[in-house]
């Protein structure tokens, strides 16, 4: 049996967190995986899983492994997939890290319609909203929605992003519209715990500079679709992602405030680890979203 089989066996328990679920994902038996290992590790001279009967915690030896196995692995891949760009056959699986809002909104539609349209490449989406750390994960990449700082990774941004205040018109008429934001402070708000400002609201100042309006309500929850039905009730002001909050605007079911006074400075994008050679996966995938999001975008 070849290392190559066996790095690739290892890498799967440590991903999956456990035999009996890698044996599952990639259709090898949990006896198979374990031998696979087991050679590994007798070949190496080193133990590289501390193994119980009800789970198992990588060695010293095995953190090691894992991230230097995982990035030979993705390079090997990575080659692989050149080639066969070459020739025109595009294929494979990519490990992909998405938010649960991305995939939960209208324009999560993108991630199906790349599947559909490329039936031989495997989209293994990860929801999580916690930026993962793509290396260490074995992630291919990423889609994140923030403003980004500097990093180490090679960002394609594939729409701008803002968010937006909203209330439904019924409580702006009985609560009457806040004037400033400061006013906020004084009326019920929804929290999205999800959100990065959380019970802190940043709005531009009228000299440029970033002011935080503190704000508190009767609900707090960690899901801007669940934040986004409690102010359609009536229940209070919210910040919402102008994807979520749109089709409601639209429809006139929510209201927006101070749209002048938010910040917009923040996108969608599409983040990858440097590498020597960018699989033609990761390419044919960046290259669809931002054609999707360009024609969702076109008039």
């Amino acid at each position: 049996m070849d290392t190559l089989t066996r790095m690739r066996a290892f890498i799967a328990v440590v991903e999956a967190e456990g035999f009996s679920a890698a044996a599952r994902k990639i259709g090898r038996s949990k006896a198979l995986l374990s031998k696979y290992v087991r050679e590994l590790e007798d070949d190496l001279g080193a133990l590289l899983l501390n193994r119980t009967t009800r789970q198992f915690s990588l060695t010293e030896a095995g953190h090691t492994y894992f991230r230097r196995a995982s990035e030979i692995i993705r390079e090997i891949d990575s080659l692989a997939d050149s080639v066969r760009e070459s020739s025109g056959d595009v294929k494979g699986r990519i490990k992909l890290s998405a938010p649960r809002t991305f995939a939960d909104a209208p324009i999560g539609q993108s991630l199906i319609d790349f599947a559909a349209a490329h039936p031989a490449i495997v989209l293994d989406i990860n929801l999580d909203d916690r930026f993962v750390d793509l290396v260490e994960e074995g992630f291919d990449l990423a889609i994140r929605i923030a403003r980004l700082e500097n990093s180490s990774l090679i960002a394609r941004r594939l729409a701008p992003f803002s968010v937006k205040v909203c209330a439904t018109p019924a409580l702006i008429e009985k609560r009457g519209a806040p004037r400033r934001p400061q006013d906020l402070a004084d009326l019920p708000c929804i929290i999205d715990t999800n959100g990065r400002w959380l019970s802190n609201w940043p709005f531009k100042g009228e000299d440029g500079e970033t002011v935080t309006v503190p704000v508190s309500g009767p609900i707090e929850v960690n899901s801007p679709l669940a934040a986004r039905a409690a102010a359609l009730a009536g229940l209070g002001f919210a910040i919402l992602p102008d994807f979520i909050a749109a089709p409601e605007i639209e429809a006139g079911r929510l209201t927006t405030l101070f749209d002048d006074r938010m910040p917009t400075d923040a996108g969608i994008f599409a983040v990858y680890p440097h590498r020597r050679y960018l699989p033609a996966k990761v390419r044919v995938f960046v290259d669809f979203l931002v054609q999707w999001f360009k024609d969702e975008r076109a008039p």
